[in-house]
């Protein structure tokens, strides 16, 4: 009884529900909220003509806003850019684990280029986990883009609401979520190259792994164990220098993080992964 609860809500988080309004309506107060009020009243016999027939933005009786975004852009309607630099605000929400959200969505923004920004805001109730973040840039994030990153990590953009030019929310689908990272695979060796980020490894079919580290480096083998949500398992620690190690992966870890207690700096040249045993 309390997981159909939570799968209604979940369902209803994502706007996945059967909306009782006509599909000509729900389609053109998307438009309404996605565009300026100035812009939809200029167009408005034209936005009629690009999207007919209304039916092609709907999927299983929910609207496809990623194909009205695109439609929008394709067309001129849509301006997401600004003369000057302006603070951006964007609200997150997903029914998904929290800790699993931030570094997907983390990820997908350092891979769109946005290295900074601030978290404003977080919560979480029993339907759904926000976040809350301020960049500064010359455009707001494009959906477009956003949504292409996303689909690497199994993520989709359910929903998308533009308050102003610089404020937006998104809806994400992460059911299907997982970190778009390298998956290791018994027997094969993964040789790791110089980063200027920890590595992330999908381990789930390893169940022990031999690291041998290049004679460049100095390194001190800082390793963290994770399951499917992000819960932290087990984290080892070395504080003398290490040319190799072996691992017994633990029950249940589906990603393993490789870092150096001091400084990533001090992998300067590549790790060596050679799986012993599979699962």
């Amino acid at each position: 009884m309390v997981k159909a609860v939570c799968l209604f809500l979940a369902l209803c988080v994502f706007g996945l529900h059967a909306d009782t309004r006509e599909p000509k309506e729900v389609l053109y107060e998307k438009i309404k909220g996605l565009v300026d009020e100035k812009t939809f009243s200029a167009n408005q016999d034209f936005i009629k003509i690009i999207f007919a027939p209304e039916s092609k933005y709907f999927h299983s009786e929910r609207l496809d806003v990623v194909s009205v975004v695109q439609t929008l852009k394709d067309n001129g309607l849509l301006n997401i850019f600004f003369k000057t630099p302006q603070e951006i605000t964007v609200r997150f929400k997903t029914s998904g684990s929290p800790l699993f959200f931030v570094k997907i969505m983390g990820d997908t923004l350092r891979n769109m280029g946005y290295y900074r920004y601030v978290t404003k805001e977080s919560n979480r109730n029993e339907a759904e986990f926000n976040w809350t973040i301020h960049l500064t840039s010359e455009y707001a994030i494009d959906p477009l883009i956003l949504q292409r990153e996303l689909e690497k990590s199994g993520c989709n953009i359910v929903d998308i609401e533009r308050k102003t030019p610089q404020e937006w929310g998104y809806m994400i689908d992460m059911r299907d979520g997982h970190l778009d990272t390298l998956v290791l695979q018994y027997p094969h060796t993964m040789e790791l190259k110089r980063s200027l980020y920890d590595y992330w490894i999908d381990v789930s079919g390893i169940e022990k792994l031999e690291i041998e580290s290049s004679s460049r480096n100095s390194w001190y083998p800082y390793i963290s164990y994770y399951n499917t949500s992000l819960h932290l398992l087990k984290v080892i620690k070395e504080e003398n220098q290490r040319k190799k190690m072996v691992l017994t992966i633990p029950k249940y870890t589906k990603y393993i993080k490789i870092s150096d207690t001091y400084t990533i700096k001090n992998i300067r040249d590549s790790l060596v992964l050679k799986p012993l045993g599979s699962r």
